[in-house]
């Protein structure tokens, strides 16, 4: 855990349903932040990281979901059409924000700092892990399962 990496927690950013959401609110949690997608061959990680938000909840961690239509377009639908998707297939209960984008010059500031900090998302479902004073922590590549012993065990140790 690097004590010398910037607090990027920082800055309001709109929900899925428009409402604006201050980061700052998220500190003094443990905080996964993942850039998803709705038609992505990796989709189906929604249920595991639905898990750990309900395994690992009540101990402080938060699952921030970010859509992005990043890579091949995996993400076309609206704000509304993710959200329902995302509860209707996985009930989906973490906090799911605006599609962003999460790339190069146009990526959400959040993005941007985490590309600085780590470096960019390779490709949906690339999680990235901040400790309680919003640090960036841990990058874990898309293929990382949700319910992987790596990812479970940096988690619990920062719980």
């Amino acid at each position: 855990m690097s004590t010398e990496s910037p607090v990027l927690l920082d800055g309001t950013l709109p929900r899925l349903d428009g409402t604006p959401q201050d980061l700052a609110e998220y500190r003094g949690k443990v905080v996964l932040v993942v850039n998803t997608a709705s038609a992505c061959g990796l989709t189906p990680q929604y249920e595991g990281l639905q898990a750990l938000y309900e395994q690992h909840g009540d101990a402080g961690l938060v699952v921030l979901g970010f859509p992005a239509n990043d890579f091949l377009e995996q993400e076309p639908g609206s704000d509304e059409e993710i959200g329902a998707f995302c509860q209707r297939n996985y009930g989906v209960t973490f906090p799911l924000f605006a599609k962003h984008t999460v790339l190069g010059e146009q990526a959400t500031p959040l993005f941007a700092e985490l590309t600085k900090a780590s470096e960019a998302p390779e490709w949906n479902f690339t999680k990235y892990l901040l400790d309680r004073d919003g640090r960036f922590v841990q990058r874990f590549g898309a293929r990382t399962e949700p319910s992987d012993p790596e990812l479970v065990g940096a988690i619990e140790r920062l719980l």
